[in-house]
């Protein structure tokens, strides 16, 4: 008996072409199953404030010297809220008046020194993004920042469900938040006029209620600084791109309608872009050009709301522009133009050589910034130098 030598036929491995589909069909899979996850609220709720995410872990808030800060400049203590919240915060002294106390400085003369500080000297009140906790390194370099080169308190808190604050985040919760830090201020003797609100990211949603709020109630303070802002929640779904080059909304924007059905969906509006013509002190938009989280478009479109009123009218353009005249089309253009040479009249440029370009709009008394910077990405444009002189020069501090 001879054995068969012949070698069998090699089996047909599947191609390239194969292998591609059965990625995309898995990809497509584990996007439809994270979009219809999104639309439960816990979950929803969960990635938008990400507020589980502790960081650093383990922080010690009575220790703020080991997040950065020098020894006995920082008071930790608690505020307590409309709704019987408790949230964590942090109070820092200006590195003036820090400098005028006996060094290493204790607690009790921390404590001693609020007071002081507070009608001395004006206040931030800064409000953070969303994840982590006020001990974070990039935000502990803001507090720096703000008290050495711009020498003003700061007083930083975790909102409700984040760092070591009671309850759960909420859209209606973070406002209660907001002003509990505010009237925290003022009761211990801050004025309004020394008071600047800055928000960064998630906390410019924050900062712009809590200026409409005291706005609508005739108060009077510094003014507001939105850093990396977005327009609302539902623009920023519209616009967002994983790491800067997914777009997470495109697959459904290919299925008719399906986009807005969507976002029906949401169960936060965060809508600064329809509230933020009510604040009534100055404005400054702050936001870097290469922010992959979140397009600096968003920061355009709450400049123009801004100015907007300041504008004269054009007519609103028909359904079927087709049915307009060309006596209706002449009228049209001709408004745009007289508006686009208004705005121009109102709005001075500023080169700031090899940083960014500022656009200053001043108007029945108010004064409103836009300043893109090249660089500074989405966390960090807040640490930039010329950042901080932005701030210091708009707000004369």
């Amino acid at each position: 008996m001879t054995c068969n030598t012949e070698k069998s036929p090699n089996v047909v491995k599947p191609g390239l072409l194969a292998r591609a589909r059965t990625f995309f069909a898995v990809l497509g899979g584990v996007y439809v199953i994270v979009v219809l996850l999104l639309t439960v609220p816990f979950i929803q709720s969960n990635a938008v404030y990400m507020n589980a995410l502790k960081l650093p872990w383990n922080t010690n808030f009575d220790a703020p010297e080991k997040y950065g800060l020098a020894p006995g400049k920082t008071v930790n203590f608690k505020i307590d809220t409309a709704d019987n919240q408790t949230i964590g915060a942090w109070f820092i002294l200006s590195d003036d008046l820090y400098h005028s106390i006996p060094f290493p400085a204790s607690l009790s003369t921390v404590e001693q020194t609020l007071t002081e500080a507070l009608t001395s000297r004006p206040t931030i009140l800064f409000f953070h993004g969303n994840a982590a906790t006020r001990a974070l390194p990039v935000r502990v370099q803001q507090y720096s920042a703000f008290t050495s080169r711009l020498h003003t308190n700061v007083l930083a808190i975790d909102y409700r469900g984040f760092g070591d604050s009671q309850g759960s985040p909420s859209e209606s919760g973070l406002a209660i938040d907001a002003r509990a830090a505010w009237d925290w201020l003022v009761s211990n003797g801050a004025r309004p006029s020394d008071i600047l609100v800055v928000g960064h990211s998630l906390g410019t949603a924050v900062s712009s209620a809590l200026a409409v709020t005291l706005s609508e109630e005739a108060v009077r303070f510094k003014g507001l600084v939105l850093m990396s802002p977005f327009s609302s929640m539902h623009t920023l779904v519209d616009t967002y791109s994983i790491f800067g080059m997914f777009p997470v909304m495109l697959p459904l924007t290919m299925v008719p309608r399906a986009a807005e059905l969507y976002k029906t969906f949401l169960q936060h509006k965060f809508d600064t872009l329809t509230i933020i013509t009510k604040v009534k002190v100055p404005v400054l938009i702050v936001h870097a050009e290469n922010d992959c989280d979140i397009s600096h478009t968003h920061s355009d479109a709450i400049f123009d709301a801004l100015i907007e009123p300041y504008l004269p009218s054009v007519d609103a353009l028909p359904r079927e522009p087709s049915l307009w005249t060309k006596e209706q089309w002449s009228t049209y253009q001709t408004q745009m133009a007289t508006k686009k040479e208004v705005r121009e009249s109102l709005l001075s440029r500023t080169d700031l050589r090899n940083f960014g370009i500022m656009d200053t709009f001043v108007a029945s008394g108010e004064t409103i910034v836009l300043l893109k910077s090249f660089t500074g990405s989405h966390n960090e444009v807040g640490t930039l130098e010329g950042t901080q002189e932005v701030i210091r020069n708009v707000f004369s501090l």
